[in-house]
């Protein structure tokens, strides 16, 4: 019994080693899936930017955790109400992909507010976002705000 139990822990040991999940991974397609996110964010492509998530995935912000379709997609209608593609400009200022997690430093500004520094972590299997994170700096935008 006692040779079963080191043998089950050995089993567990190499099935989880990182050799293993490394091979699982295509770092080219996490990079084809934000590259997708971000054009399709840019153009207030709400049906486009969805098709990237499935229903188990979550959106974690400074102000709530968005769980499932419904609640990402309600999250979107409002990001495109304040970056709307015409007179938005957007620009992504770091770009890091490694496994399957994607990492974005960004800055935009509208005609109303400014995100100074703006930054998402997503975290993508099977070719669908399955977690994102965001936090962002955003201030109105003043007479004294530089473009």
């Amino acid at each position: 019994m006692k040779n079963l139990g080191i043998l089950a822990i050995a089993f567990l040991a190499f099935s989880c080693s990182p050799e293993v999940r490394k091979s699982s991974i295509d770092e080219a397609a996490t990079k084809k899936v934000l590259d997708h996110h971000l054009k399709t964010f840019q153009a207030n492509d709400l049906e486009g930017v969805m098709a990237d998530y499935v229903e188990e995935s979550v959106l974690i912000t400074p102000d709530r955790t968005y769980t499932g379709l419904s609640e990402i997609r309600e999250n979107f209608v409002e990001a495109y109400k304040a970056l709307p593609s015409n007179g938005t400009t957007m620009t992504v200022t770091r770009s890091v992909v490694n496994k399957n997690v994607a990492y974005i430093v960004w800055k935009a500004i509208t005609s109303t507010l400014e995100f100074k520094y703006a930054t998402d972590t997503f975290i993508i299997v099977d070719g669908k976002i399955v977690s994102q994170t965001y936090a962002g700096d955003v201030v109105p935008v003043t007479q004294n705000s530089s473009r």
